[in-house]
C-alpha cells in the first residue's frame, strides 16, 4: 500500500513563505541600519535574532520541496520525511530561542537593562506587523501538517516577544519600573514552550514511526479483515511519510488468491 491520496501539495504554500521569508529579510536590514544609525546593540541583537528566523522559514519550506523528489535506488521512499525533520527543527530552535529569553530575563531581575527609547519601541511595533502576518498567512494550514504548525509557531512566537517588547517599553517608560521586562519575558516563553512542546512530541511521533493519532490501528485491521476473500491480516504497519501522508502496509491472507488489481485500489482509497 502506497501512501495516502490526502496529501497537501506543498507548492500552495511556496507563494506565503517566498513572501515571508521577503518580509523578514526586509525587516532585519530595517532593524541593521537603524541599530548601526542609533548605536542600539539591543536592534542588532534582535536582527541577529530574526535572522535566524528566516532560516527557519527556509527550513519550513524546504522540507516540502525535497519531499517532491522523486524516488533513487538508496532513498525508496524519495525524500517525503524532510517535512517532519524540518518541523522537529523548528521544534528545537524554537526551544533554545525561548532558553535564551528566559535565561536573559532572569538576569534582568538583578542587572535591569536600560530604559528602551521609543525608536526600540517603533521598530519592535513593526516586527509586530511582519511577523503577525506571517503567522496569519501560514494560520491556514497549520492543523493538517506539522511542519506548517512549527512555521506558524515560529512566527507566532517572534510576533509576541515584539508584542512583549512594546507593553514593557511602554510600561518601563511611564512607570521606571525595569521588572516589567523580564516578568513579560517570562510569561511569553512559557506559552510559547507549552505550544512548542506539543509541536515537538508530534514531530518525534512521526520521525518514530508512531501510528498518527487521528487512526485507529485496530479499526483498520479490523476493516481488512472484513474485506471479503481476506480470511487473517499480518504485518500491518502504519505510519507516517511526511506530515501530510501516511503509509500503511500489511500482508493479507486470501486462499482463493487475489480478486484483481480493482480490490487493491478499493483497499487503497477506502483505508
Amino acid at each position: 500500500m502506497g501512501p495516502s491520496d490526502h496529501a497537501h501539495s506543498p507548492a500552495n504554500y511556496n507563494r506565503i513563505f517566498v513572501i515571508g521569508v521577503g518580509l523578514n529579510v526586509v525587516f532585519v536590514a530595517v532593524e541593521a541600519v537603524f541599530g548601526f544609525a542609533l548605536g542600539s546593540l539591543a536592534l542588532l541583537a534582535d536582527a541577529g535574532h530574526n535572522l535566524s528566523d528566516v532560516l527557519g522559514l527556509l527550513l519550513a519550506c524546504g522540507g516540502p520541496i525535497l519531499a517532491l523528489r522523486p524516488p533513487t535506488q538508496r532513498y525508496t521512499y524519495g525524500l517525503r520525511r524532510s517535512s517532519i525533520l524540518a518541523a522537529l527543527a523548528n521544534g528545537v530552535m524554537l526551544l533554545v530561542a525561548m532558553g535564551a529569553i528566559a535565561w536573559e530575563a532572569l538576569k534582568r531581575f538583578w542587572v535591569p537593562a536600560t530604559v528602551p527609547d521609543l525608536a526600540l519601541i517603533a521598530v519592535a511595533g513593526v516586527g509586530i506587523l511582519i511577523n503577525g502576518l506571517t503567522a496569519w498567512l501560514l494560520m491556514a494550514g497549520r492543523h493538517h501538517d506539522l511542519n506548517l504548525r512549527g512555521a506558524f509557531l515560529h512566527r507566532v512566537a517572534d510576533t509576541l516577544v515584539s508584542v512583549g517588547v512594546v507593553i514593557a517599553g511602554i510600561a518601563i517608560l511611564l512607570t521606571g519600573w525595569a521588572w516589567f521586562d523580564p516578568v513579560i519575558s517570562l510569561i511569553i516563553v512559557a506559552v510559547v514552550v507549552v505550544g512548542t512542546w506539543h509541536l515537538l512530541q508530534g514531530a518525534l511521533t512521526l520521525a518514530l514511526d508512531a501510528v498518527p493519532a487521528t487512526i485507529d490501528p485496530q479499526a483498520v485491521q479490523q476493516f481488512l479483515r472484513e474485506r471479503p476473500p481476506v480470511q487473517q491480516v499480518h504485518g500491518l504497519h502504519i505510519g507516517a511519510m511526511s506530515t501530510t501522508e501516511v503509509v500503511m502496509t500489511a500482508r493479507l491472507v486470501m486462499p482463493e488468491g487475489l480478486p484483481g488489481d480493482l480490490f487493491l485500489t478499493q483497499i487503497r482509497t477506502s483505508v
